[in-house]
């Protein structure tokens, strides 16, 4: 066989090693602008469900008949109106462009509080919906949008819910390792705890205390000691309260203590993070990646978990996770939406380095999460593969997910206008 002359040299490698020719003319088919879809924005639609919490879907469509699909949670009472407020914005627009037609919207609402709340947890499920737009469009899944697949599965963690004891919590602990996974969270504040004094004042008693570090050992007990453990105050107590709680947890080695304090005071949970070698996690009432700004910039945390459906989407959830990165600190979402949600959640896990697992909270709705789309289960042993499906993945099936509609309030019901 003749020797090129190339050959020994780095791109005599390439050339040969990878049919240059050949590849160059399939990028240049893959990439030539004219067979980029040309897609105009045509309508935008919502739809309230309520399961776990209040959670808007929205629908983007397009003149080419490909539509979008999005989720957007916790602070979307209202949400709708404000979706109709970014159609009129979006109208026309290519969807391809998903930071342009974000970031327009977003900079336009700044006086309209388009920092935090309903206005940025609209706006990310409008997000999320251009996001499988895009997917679709241009024939990929989302996190190939996002930067490529670092792994293909994800890890869950199951949210067992308030008051862990007695029989029902032994069951349920059974259960949660029949279906495989790997690590749970239990829920330690109790506004009925008989112990509390003051229904406003957050500052914990002895008993009350008490009552925590009694949940944590009876949940203990239950799991073998590979499964990891999380517990959440939900930011309902005040510092004094917290940095106690985290000292007296250091035994069970938690995987995370989550927000023992509100999520506003950085220094507080800065300094209850510096007093305890229990792990502080922290996030998802923050908003855009400004609000994780100082969270990480003073070392305040040392996991994150913010919720991709309320904090600015897809790609808004990416740069915090980048953020963190250089931080070395852990990305851990918190998730309580449907597997559409879920599922879009998890092509940003796949996408990051740091990740470390990911919130499952339908466990009181087992059917109803299985029926929600039409592909049918998702999770596999506590795991969620990703789909090579081009956008999210996963398509709602409607009679399933109209079982959980708001009562009087619209299903992707056409807009009224331009």
């Amino acid at each position: 066989m003749p020797i090129s002359k190339n050959r020994g040299t780095r791109r005599g490698f390439l050339a040969g090693a990878l049919g240059l020719p050949a590849l160059a003319r399939a990028v240049q088919t893959a990439s030539s602008p004219y067979r980029r879809p040309k897609l105009k924005i045509t309508d935008i639609r919502t739809a309230e469900v309520r399961v776990h919490g209040h959670q808007l879907h929205i629908r983007v469509y397009t003149d080419q008949g490909i539509v979008g699909q999005g989720e957007a949670t916790d602070a979307v009472r209202g949400g709708a109106p404000l979706v109709s407020q970014f159609r009129f914005l979006m109208m026309g627009q290519d969807p391809l462009n998903v930071e342009a037609l974000f970031e327009r919207a977003r900079t336009m609402g700044i006086f309209a509080g388009a920092q935090a709340g309903q206005y940025v947890a609209a706006l990310s499920g409008v997000e999320i919906a251009l996001w499988d737009l895009a997917g679709k469009a241009l024939g990929l899944p989302v996190y190939q949008l996002l930067g490529g697949q670092v792994r293909n599965r994800v890890r869950l963690y199951c949210d067992s819910g308030r008051n862990p004891g007695g029989e029902q919590s032994k069951a349920g602990a059974r259960q949660i390792q029949e279906m495989g996974f790997t690590a749970v969270k239990i829920d330690l504040d109790n506004f009925a705890d008989p112990a509390r004094f003051d229904r406003v004042n957050w500052t914990a008693s002895n008993g009350e205390i008490e009552h925590m570090l009694a949940k944590v050992a009876f949940t203990r007990e239950l799991y073998p000691k590979q499964i990891d453990l999380a517990a959440d105050m939900h930011g309902r107590y005040d510092a004094t309260t917290g940095k106690r709680v985290a000292k007296e947890l250091e035994p069970f080695k938690l995987m995370w203590l989550e927000e023992p304090v509100p999520a506003e005071n950085v220094d507080a949970m800065r300094d209850i993070r510096q007093s305890t070698s229990t792990p502080i996690c922290c996030g998802e009432n923050l908003y855009l990646r400004h609000g994780f700004r100082e969270l990480l910039e003073k070392r305040a945390v040392d996991i994150i978990m913010p919720d991709l459906q309320k904090v600015g989407g897809l790609l808004e959830g990416r740069k915090i996770a980048d953020m963190a990165h250089t931080y070395y600190v852990p990305f851990a979402p918190h998730n309580v939406t449907s597997p559409i949600g879920t599922m879009a959640s998890a092509h940003v896990c796949a996408a990051v380095p740091n990740f470390l697992v990911l919130e499952w909270h339908w466990i009181d709705s087992l059917a109803l999460w299985r029926s929600w789309v039409k592909e049918g289960e998702i999770i596999d042993k506590g795991f969620i593969s990703i789909p090579e499906r081009p956008g999210i993945g996963v398509e709602m099936d409607e009679a399933a997910a109209r079982k959980a509609q708001v009562p009087g309030t619209p299903w992707f019901e056409p807009s009224r206008g331009v």
